[in-house]
């Protein structure tokens, strides 16, 4: 059966469109500003200073918007649950405990559940944050603490589909995660604890020490011949070698591109040394380096590779480009 398309646009008004959306909701995020008041800081104070979690619901769209304010809040240091308002009338209301703060989200502040679930966490002395469009909302005129998220119109040419009031809700609730983070004098040493997986866990806790371990130790002394200097880089497999001296301190560097340039200079490589084709005071970084500070070392430097030293400025391993790659972190 042969599909049919009607009303489709062409390439342009599709783009239109879509630039439009974004203009549209740009907008009403920059006029969030305007909305800002004491409230908000309140807000913020007292989540700092209760002893309880952040309990974050709401109905339909709200509900998606508040399961990923909850995920920022306990990523950032606010201990923080998800509950669906439907849910909460029907046995979830159990989650919230005596010193919780709970954060209604609703556009209109009138829908049915939250009518039904706002006196209920009253009753049981839970301040109530309210994100809502409509201050003037049932939500709005019982919550302790009201963030307007009020906005225009939403992107839906119907303005019926949740969308910029969404996406206001969501930049209201980052804004109160990162006042939080602030305020707690949340650090990337913080953050690394509560995002040990992924890319981005590595970046804030990954060394260099965890990236030389299953790595090969290439290394020559400065009279070593050319052939052997070919043979310790071939072998190793790191595409350089550290040349050292008798106490294990580096004296240069050797890669495979300075074998290919010294290759197309001569043919006679038998009375070189690995002295003659060293590049001397090579770039190095201490083993206990972040993992990131290797990587900015390479590409500030346009480099492959990097010697580690430790303390005693003793050589102990090479970071690979590649090293890096593999842990997700470049």
């Amino acid at each position: 059966m042969e599909l049919k398309f009607y009303n489709l646009k062409n390439s342009s008004d599709i783009l239109s469109t879509a630039k439009d959306t974004i203009l549209l909701q740009s907008n009403a995020i920059a006029n969030l500003t305007n909305l800002l008041d004491n409230y908000f800081i309140d807000a913020v104070n007292f989540i700092l200073n209760s002893s309880g979690r952040v309990i974050v619901t709401g109905i339909g769209k709200s509900a998606n918007i508040a399961t990923k304010i909850v995920a920022t809040l306990n990523s950032t240091g606010t201990p923080a649950v998800f509950m669906h308002a439907a849910d909460a009338i029907h046995g979830d209301l159990g989650n919230v405990q005596q010193n919780d703060t709970v954060i209604c989200i609703s556009k209109s502040g009138n829908t049915p559940e939250i009518k039904v679930l706002v006196p209920l966490i009253k009753a049981s002395g839970n301040k109530i944050i309210a994100i809502t469009g409509n201050p003037t909302s049932f939500l709005g005129s019982n919550a302790d603490f009201v963030l307007n998220s009020y906005v225009e119109k939403e992107a839906c040419p119907n303005n019926l589909a949740p969308t910029t009031s969404t996406t206001a809700q969501l930049v209201l609730g980052d804004a109160l995660a990162v006042c939080l983070l602030e305020k707690r004098g949340f650090t990337s040493n913080d953050f690394a604890k509560y995002h040990p997986g992924g890319a981005l866990g590595k970046r804030l806790y990954l060394r260099v020490s965890d990236l030389i371990k299953n790595n090969e130790l290439p290394k020559v002394t400065a009279d070593a011949s050319v052939s052997d200097v070919i043979v310790e880089i071939s072998a190793k497999r790191l595409g350089v070698t550290a040349v050292v001296n008798q106490n294990n301190a580096i004296e240069g560097i050797i890669t495979d591109g300075d074998i290919r340039r010294m290759l197309s200079k001569t043919s006679s490589i038998e009375t070189l040394q690995a002295q003659d084709i060293m590049s001397s005071a090579p770039k190095t970084i201490h083993v206990d380096a972040m993992a990131v500070v290797a990587l900015d070392t390479l590409e500030s430097n346009s480099i492959s590779q990097i010697l580690v030293v430790d303390d005693a400025d003793q050589y102990v391993g090479v970071v690979h480009l590649h090293d890096l790659i593999k842990e997700g972190i470049f």
